[in-house]
């Protein structure tokens, strides 16, 4: 088994066709496809369930100390 790794885009249609030279002629292969998103490097991955713990401060001695106000909104034309 001979494993090859690519990078291909979709085209407007959304579809990705793949053109796999491998030169050798009338000859039948069995074809394996795994197919991921490319991860976007810099992009930091939360683990799963993060956002599960959002209000889980149960700390009765747990202060949030008032914010400062937002900057006024950007109107976009």
């Amino acid at each position: 088994m001979h494993t090859i790794q690519t990078r291909e885009r979709t085209g407007r249609d959304g579809a990705l066709s793949l053109r796999i030279p491998l030169g050798q002629p009338d000859t039948e292969f069995e074809v394996v496809v795994v197919v991921q998103p490319k991860s976007s490097v810099g992009t930091p991955r939360l683990p799963p369930g993060y956002f599960d713990l959002l209000g889980s401060i149960d700390d009765e001695t747990f202060i949030v100390h008032p914010q400062p106000p937002l900057p006024p909104a950007v109107e976009v034309e």
